[in-house]
């Protein structure tokens, strides 16, 4: 690997890193959740048809199971999702969003947006970029797999 592409995957997490704090700091603001919270009810509604085990939860936002049940449990208290014990193993549980968690993804969907939209203004409001490059986006989505 060059120094080059050291460079940039250190470039990538800080950018990462800072997008990910201002997105926590919008949705704890408005909302009352952190990022984390959030795309857990969000994978919860868009890739798992409203409920989905916390195994198959940690791969999909890639966290640990532990930490995803302790996640769901703020979750769980302020209404916004469910969860249950399996029927067979009592250590597998079922997270299934409730029509409140379904409320906040749809209400946190166009947060999202309007932030991520004004990353890319620059200070004197014109938009500083209109997207990434196809070879951008195709780079990233790779990195995103791994």
């Amino acid at each position: 690997m060059s120094n080059e592409d050291t460079q940039f995957v250190w470039t990538l997490l800080a950018a990462a890193s800072g997008i990910e704090s201002r997105l926590n700091r919008v949705l704890s603001n408005v909302l009352g959740v952190s990022f984390t919270e959030y795309r857990l009810l969000r994978q919860l509604k868009e890739n798992h048809n409203g409920a989905a085990t916390r195994v198959d939860l940690a791969a999909a936002v890639r966290l640990t199971p532990s930490a995803i049940t302790r996640a769901l449990k703020p979750l769980e208290k302020i209404g916004y999702v469910k969860t249950e014990k399996g029927e067979r193993d009592a250590r597998q549980s079922l997270a299934t969003l409730t029509k409140a968690g379904e409320q906040l993804v749809d209400n946190g969907e166009r947060l999202m947006s309007e932030e991520i939209e004004a990353l890319f203004i620059d200070t004197d409001g014109k938009v500083s970029a209109t997207g990434l490059s196809e070879e951008m986006s195709r780079t990233l989505n790779r990195l995103a797999s791994i």
